[in-house]
């Protein structure tokens, strides 16, 4: 059935994770329905877990939505409860470093929107790395993208360095 703009998250395959501390299923809903400036994906993190490494963005807006199951919200220098009903509005800038854990029993559901604006830069506290995205914002198709790359933030050189 044709339903311009409307996207159903079971048509939208998962893209999952697996890693040490790390896992989710994510589907990103918001390309798939037409979306541009706007990006929405639903998320499914297990117990034990997070979805993203503690994290700031320089020019991307992002806010939670938790559907179902509890957490806990890295924020800053504290540590809040979530569950579900609660709606987290995480503006771009260090004072708003943000990560969600689960550490309940059971699956925690949320929505992630993100405003999609380029060029953005993603700032990762906890191991001194830094994330350029030029060409597609962060949640934005990767091969839309002409500069992509994370470098440790201490890795600076002068600015007639190698010219």
């Amino acid at each position: 059935m044709n339903r311009p703009g409307i996207v159903h998250r079971d048509e939208v395959q998962p893209q999952r994770l697996d890693r040490p501390g790390f896992a989710s299923a994510r589907r990103q809903l918001g390309r798939p329905a037409g979306g541009r400036g706007l990006g929405c994906s639903h998320m499914e993190v297990p117990p034990g877990a997070a979805a993203w490494p503690y994290h700031w963005h320089a020019g991307n807006e992002e806010a939670i939505y938790v559907l179902q199951g509890r957490g806990t919200l890295r924020r800053g220098d504290g540590r809040f409860p979530i569950a579900a009903g609660d709606y987290v509005a995480l503006p771009p800038g260090p004072e708003h470093a943000h990560q969600l854990i689960n550490d309940g029993e059971e699956s925690l559901v949320y929505l992630c929107l993100s405003t999609q604006r380029e060029p953005d830069i993603g700032v990762y506290p906890d191991s001194g790395k830094v994330g350029l995205f030029v060409g597609s914002a962060p949640g934005g198709p990767k091969e839309e993208r002409s500069l992509h790359c994370f470098l440790r933030a201490d890795a600076e050189v002068d600015y007639w360095d190698g010219e």
